[in-house]
């Protein structure tokens, strides 16, 4: 639980790096934390003020910073981040948010609409659910499988799961996704999996206003082209760019691409 006596930022690792006068914050995806973005980091850097945290139950020691009230749904988490621009006095910034990250933005930067220059997400998704109409990529008994596997035998499912998250041969990746998932408390990450995947934010993504880019992989097990397209049909004037890559976590395994659109849509 959360001391009392410490800052979210604190509480969260938040890091602050890079010479740029414009600020760009960097919120990482389910089963990663901030190191996630060691890759890209460089390139913001050389741009950028750089705020980087691990979101509640991430990283080391995660569950200090998990409240199962607080963060029982995807708006916890988007407390945590206002939280964390009123106590770095955090006016204006590009936020880039991976995965879960992509909607907790949406819902600060539609409760604080001025506070964001520009939102730029990655393999995002406002619901993960199928319904008539709507293709999210999972069945109710999928998800209910899943939770299962994990709550049966945390490691033994996190072997299995990485791999296919990470979607290409990349054992580096692997290593490095499966490090930081286990890092997570059991407990905790299935109670953070079940708000996530159980979560619909599409209501929240069609009230955003302010200029978003979504950055899709070809191919994406956690998130199908048919989500990131429904994304650029419902949030007004969003841009979509699907690179030339496979998997959910593009900014680890083919950052290149993710520079290429970047730097078309954030120069």
């Amino acid at each position: 639980m959360r001391s009392a006596d410490r800052a979210r930022f604190e509480l969260l690792h938040g890091r602050v790096t890079g010479e740029g006068r414009e600020i760009a914050v960097l919120s990482h995806g389910f089963g990663t934390d901030q190191s996630a973005w060691d890759a890209l980091r460089p390139w913001f850097e050389a741009r950028y003020r750089v705020v980087s945290f691990d979101l509640a139950g991430s990283g080391p020691d995660g569950y200090a910073g998990y409240d199962p009230r607080r963060h029982n749904s995807l708006y916890g988490f988007a407390d945590d981040l206002l939280e964390i621009f009123d106590e770095l006095g955090i006016e204006r910034c590009v936020y880039v948010g991976h995965s879960v990250s992509g909607m907790i933005g949406a819902a600060a930067a539609v409760t604080r609409p001025e506070a964001f220059r520009r939102l730029v997400m990655i393999g995002a998704s406002p619901r993960y659910l199928n319904e008539p109409g709507y293709t999210g990529g999972f069945e109710q008994q999928d998800l209910d499988e899943l939770h299962d596997a994990m709550a049966a035998n945390f490691q033994a499912w996190g072997a299995g799961f990485a791999p296919v998250v990470v979607g290409v041969s990349d054992r580096a990746a692997v290593h490095e996704f499966s490090r930081t998932l286990f890092q997570m408390r059991p407990d905790v990450a299935l109670a953070v999996s079940r708000t996530i995947f159980q979560s619909d934010m599409r209501q929240v993504a069609s009230r955003l206003d302010r200029p978003t880019n979504l950055i899709q992989t070809r191919s994406d097990v956690a998130v199908p082209t048919e989500v990131a397209e429904w994304l650029r049909g419902h949030i007004d004037g969003a841009s979509l760019d699907i690179v030339d890559a496979v998997g959910h976590l593009p900014h680890m395994t083919a950052p290149d691409e993710v520079v290429r659109a970047l730097e078309q849509r954030l120069a």
